[in-house]
């Protein structure tokens, strides 16, 4: 393994979505992880066997059945070699499986013990069920999301999952093993993804506080009601992004649309008609057109590019932004450092749980 956490070794409890994408971060870092999936694989909500497969990248895998006692006590002893825990159950299952926090940091009190569900460990909603689409619906993001005269969009599972939940989880696992450091001390991770999101959300709330948020129904920045900050259909059916907010890029947006004398920009009042001069203006040439005819002006507007188009693009081809796997197109590592370099990621490859307990056993003389 190759990157800023190769040597540290973590144990990932198998779920969906945000559980899978924090390990994917954790083992891209360089991290030793190891999956416990239950014997079969897995399959999603939508019935498709092992979807998420594409977020399985960087470990090895182990199944063990949890039904059975044998099988818990191995899994316990891979723990107790481990630096970092990660489930994502529902609050309690672990503690049924005399996998909880209690029993594990008793004997591996170096543990980092990081838990992630969408409502936390606490509260009236912890042991309900949930989405990305209701974690934001109660943080109030939810009901910011999207222009006036539509209803609130969910941002695919971004915010909440991955946002508020991997991201969030993966930093307090380099903040706990920062703290153990000098603490020589592991602790529990009380990751939900509701706090994650919030404080996504700390500039709404700044905005807020200072007066500045409006009521949806009179459209906000950012949420695609201003005409600087939305996207426009092109002749082609394509779209082009506009995010022109400074005066600059403002000035050099409506220069290039050859519009004359348009009205305030901050008057809200005005934003439908100002809008509808921008869209007639780039429903008058293709995607590719405007693409070329904003290639050489620095105005924030670029071209709205679906997953394969991404890809493809010149600038991810320059950066190597994406690789490929096992024939499956992925992102690549991310961030990316000037001496740790994180390795190019490989496809998760199956094991013996045995064959890691003896790799990771603690040297003579007691925990490594």
């Amino acid at each position: 393994m190759s990157g800023p956490l190769s040597g540290v070794r973590v144990v990932e409890m198998m779920g969906l979505g945000p559980t899978p994408h924090s390990c994917m971060m954790l083992a891209d870092l360089g991290a030793d992880v190891v999956q416990i999936r239950r014997p079969g694989g897995s399959t999603a909500p939508d019935g498709v066997a092992d979807a998420d497969a594409g977020m399985w990248r960087g470990r090895r895998v182990v199944e063990a059945d949890l039904k059975n006692a044998d099988d818990i006590s191995l899994v316990r002893e891979l723990i107790g070699a481990a630096d970092v825990l990660v489930e994502g159950y529902r609050p309690g299952v672990m503690e049924r499986l005399g996998l909880g926090p209690d029993d594990l940091l008793a004997v591996a009190p170096q543990l980092i013990y990081a838990r992630m569900t969408g409502w936390g460990q606490s509260g009236s909603y912890a042991a309900a069920a949930g989405h990305d689409i209701n974690y934001l619906a109660v943080t109030g993001l939810l009901d910011a999301m999207g222009p006036a005269d539509r209803p609130p969009l969910p941002p695919l599972s971004l915010v909440a999952d991955f946002g508020g939940g991997s991201m969030f989880l993966v930093v307090g696992v380099l903040a706990a093993l920062h703290e153990r450091q000098t603490s020589s001390r592991g602790q529990v991770i009380d990751v939900a993804m509701t706090d994650g999101a919030g404080v996504l959300g700390a500039l709404q709330w700044s905005w807020k506080a200072a007066g500045r948020w409006v009521d949806r129904a009179e459209g906000n920045l950012l949420d695609g009601s201003a005409p600087f900050y939305t996207t426009y259909a092109c002749a082609d059916g394509g779209y082009m992004a506009v995010g022109a907010l400074e005066d600059v890029f403002w000035q050099r947006l409506i220069d290039t649309l050859e519009v004359d004398d348009p009205p305030d920009r901050w008057d809200r009042a005005r934003w439908s008609e100002l809008t509808q001069t921008l869209a007639a203006r780039f429903a008058s040439r293709t995607r590719a057109e405007w693409e070329t005819v904003f290639g050489s002006v620095d105005a924030c507007v670029t071209p709205v590019l679906d997953f394969d188009e991404a890809a493809k693009h010149p600038y991810a081809v320059q950066r190597e932004s994406y690789v490929e796997v096992e024939g499956m197109t992925q992102p690549a590592p991310a961030p990316r450092f000037s001496r740790s370099v994180s390795g190019t990621p490989q496809a998760a490859t199956n094991t013996d749980v045995t064959a890691v307990l003896d790799e990771w056993q603690p040297p003579a003389g007691g925990r490594r």
